[in-house]
C-alpha cells in the first residue's frame, strides 16, 4: 500500500513557473514507476509525464516536452514535477500516481495508487 500526496500548485502568470511534490508513504517507493496525470474540467484525465524506478529515465507528453521537468529522490520518498514556461491550458488539478507493474504507461487505469490532487491555474 503506497499514500501519495501532492503539494505545490497554486496561481501563476503564463511564463511563470512551479514544482509540485508528490510524498510517498508505505514501503518500497522504489519499486514503483511514478507518473503524472492532469484534468481540466470538463475534460479527461491525460498523461502527462513518468519516471522509472531508479529516475533514470523519463517520458512526457508531447504538450509539455521541453517544459516540464520530472525527477525523484528515493531517499526523501518524493517524486517532483518542475514546470516552466506555464500555458493557460496547462491549468488543471495534478495529480500523482504509483504504477508496480510497468513502465512509461500514459493509460491511467494501469497505475494502482493515486494522490488526491493539487490545482494548478495559470492566467493570461
Amino acid at each position: 500500500q503506497v499514500q501519495l500526496v501532492e503539494s505545490g500548485g497554486g496561481l501563476v502568470q503564463a511564463g511563470g513557473s512551479l514544482r509540485l511534490s508528490c510524498a510517498a508513504s508505505g514501503r518500497a517507493f522504489s519499486r514503483y514507476t511514478m507518473g503524472w496525470f492532469r484534468q481540466a474540467p470538463g475534460k479527461e484525465r491525460e498523461f502527462v509525464a513518468a519516471i522509472s524506478r531508479s529516475g533514470s529515465s523519463t517520458y512526457y507528453a508531447d504538450s509539455v516536452k521541453g517544459r516540464f521537468t520530472n525527477s525523484r529522490d528515493n531517499a526523501k520518498n518524493t517524486v517532483y514535477l518542475q514546470m516552466n514556461s506555464l500555458k493557460p491550458e496547462d491549468t488543471a488539478v495534478y495529480y500523482c500516481a504509483a504504477d508496480l507493474g510497468g513502465w512509461g504507461n500514459t493509460d491511467s487505469s494501469e497505475y494502482d495508487y493515486w494522490g488526491q490532487g493539487t490545482q494548478v491555474t495559470v492566467s493570461s
